[in-house]
């Protein structure tokens, strides 16, 4: 990871010049590891964050995804300022300016005021179309993930009924399909909330078309995870509109979210909290749907 702007090749930070004008300091933005650069830029016309990647990847693809995203949610996800494929010293690099929002991260935790404005914000969303986005039933395509996990980490499964697990998330890819805009990596950190109480959603590398629900239900996993219980971050996400009243859907998204998550924590180390949390909601929605 490229840590400094300094550090960038020549022709890269030329190509960002054309867009930015002269540059008065840059500010490295933690935690950007799915770029090679991340940081706030100050220049004479206000401050700009920009992301670069290098070489052909799925970094970069995610990457172009913001870009879309972009496009397709104009007044939720950052404005794109510019946008530039370069080259350097015979590697491919993708660099883009996107609008610097100030704000904080929503709270989500029971009883904040937040959740209001958070879910007007999910509703906006949900009404936006997904023109050319990937569908996320095709992404979802691999329906096996409690079978593999038990290959590859048995006592994580241990007590758990592999085979109907599977059954539930044999069904998630139907039930999600749709032709809305999904983010479908919300948690409060991908929210921005400036003074003024306008929110923004940030980090928009996972997108896909789905149903209009399926960020809400998303979200409900990170309820469970801040302190909710199933029945009441599923209540919260029940009045906003177009809640499934299919109870067997939210099961077979739950069951599959569950086996995916804990799949890749065991076989890849991307874990956290919110892995638990989906297996607390996938435990609790097979049991309310026997």
């Amino acid at each position: 990871m490229v840590d400094r702007w300094d550090s960038l090749p020549a022709v890269v930070r030329q190509a960002a010049g054309r867009h930015l004008g002269t540059v008065d300091s840059v500010v490295a933005v933690p935690g950007g590891q799915n770029n090679d650069l991340a940081a706030v830029v100050h220049t004479r016309g206000g401050a700009v964050f920009v992301k670069a990647v290098r070489g052909i990847c799925r970094r970069m693809r995610w990457l172009r995804n913001e870009i879309t995203a972009g496009t397709l949610a104009p007044s939720v996800a950052p404005a794109v300022i510019f946008a530039e494929d370069v080259e350097a010293d015979g590697e491919p690099w993708l660099i883009v300016g996107f609008e610097y929002l100030s704000g904080r991260p929503a709270d989500l935790s029971p009883g904040s005021a937040d959740l209001a404005v958070v879910g007007q914000t999910l509703d906006r969303i949900s009404s936006l179309p997904a023109p050319g986005v990937r569908g996320l039933h095709e992404r979802w395509s691999v329906r096996d993930w409690w079978s593999r996990l038990r290959a590859v980490a048995p006592h994580v499964v241990t007590g758990v009924d592999v085979d109907q697990m599977d059954g539930w998330a044999s069904l998630a890819s139907q039930a999600v399909r749709g032709d809305r805009l999904v983010h479908t990596d919300l948690h409060a950190d991908q929210f921005v909330i400036d003074d003024s109480g306008d929110v923004h959603v940030i980090d928009w590398g996972f997108p896909g078309a789905a149903a209009s629900w399926v960020d809400r239900a998303f979200l409900v996993i990170r309820l469970i995870q801040v302190g909710h219980t199933p029945h009441d971050a599923e209540a919260w996400a029940a009045t906003r509109p177009g809640w499934p009243t299919d109870g067997a859907t939210l099961t077979a998204f739950a069951a599959l979210v569950a086996g995916l998550w804990t799949y890749r924590e065991a076989t890849e180390g991307t874990g956290g909290p919110w892995v638990h949390a989906a297996r607390d909601y996938a435990a609790w929605r097979v049991g309310i749907s026997h």
